[in-house]
């Protein structure tokens, strides 16, 4: 787990948890949540602000480098986390070894408030991060104050359950290539307000195919034959996206415009 210790920064004065490591984070503002809330759960900024503020006073501000542990798998749930910058993945180990991708979490995506008393899914920094971390007991006091962050929270529950299951599908009965297609419709609806501009995709191969179930090469592969068909065009970690109806048609997408 992330470790931090509390400190105050030289040049701003303003009060800080820095990791253990030493490392000396650049200071978090505040109200670091005006300028980046968008949350994969579809909740608006200003009721995710309106209940994540409450807490903010309570809250520490953290700094993870890339592939660097946030949260341990069965780690104790104390806390959550909000992604204030950089890309974050849960993962969980199989005893074999074997690595399952559960999600990508982005700026503005909350996470870990809705383990029971451990965390099943570790989560790592796929690049560096800042986040800020809430104990837990705080939200659910909160929460028990509050009907509207309660009614907030159980539309966050909802919409993961519908991802999840969303997920489920795209696991258990779609082939590699439309697995890829909606991988990346999903990516440039969380990452991108205009689709046609090149959506970032900080990921490896390594971690797309863990989070879908495939290969590295076959994810490659696939990825090569979108390109070669004028759907997407790639450039490093930027993927444009040429055709969005070709790309929803291999993702077997109900409707994309």
């Amino acid at each position: 787990m992330l470790a931090t210790t509390q400190g105050i920064d030289a040049r701003s004065g303003i009060a800080m948890s820095y990791p253990a490591t030493g490392l000396m984070p650049r200071p978090v503002p505040s109200d670091p949540i005006a300028s980046a809330v968008r949350t994969s759960a579809k909740v608006t900024p200003s009721a995710n602000l309106a209940f994540l503020a409450a807490l903010e006073q309570r809250a520490s501000a953290m700094r993870a480098d890339r592939d660097e542990e946030i949260v341990a798998q069965e780690e104790a749930a104390t806390y959550c986390y909000l992604v204030v910058s950089g890309c974050v993945r849960t993962v969980r180990l199989m005893e074999d070894g074997r690595r399952h991708v559960g999600e990508f979490l982005f700026a503005g995506d909350l996470f870990g408030w809705d383990a029971l008393d451990r965390h099943d899914f570790g989560a790592e920094a796929v690049t560096p991060v800042t986040l800020r971390r809430y104990a837990r007991r705080d939200l659910e006091q909160l929460a028990d104050e509050d009907r509207g962050v309660a009614r907030r929270l159980r539309e966050l529950s909802s919409n993961r359950l519908r991802s999840g299951r969303e997920h489920m599908v795209l696991l258990g009965r779609k082939t590699a290539s439309e697995r890829i297609a909606s991988f990346l419709l999903e990516m440039a609806e969380r990452t991108s307000p205009d689709p046609r501009v090149s959506i970032e995709l900080p990921m490896s191969r390594g971690d797309m195919g863990d989070y879908l179930g495939l290969t590295i090469e076959t994810v490659c592969r696939r990825l090569t034959r979108l390109r070669q068909d004028g759907t997407i065009a790639i450039d490093g970690t930027k993927v444009a996206i040429r055709d969005r109806r070709a790309l929803g048609a291999a993702g077997c997408e109900r409707s994309v415009h």
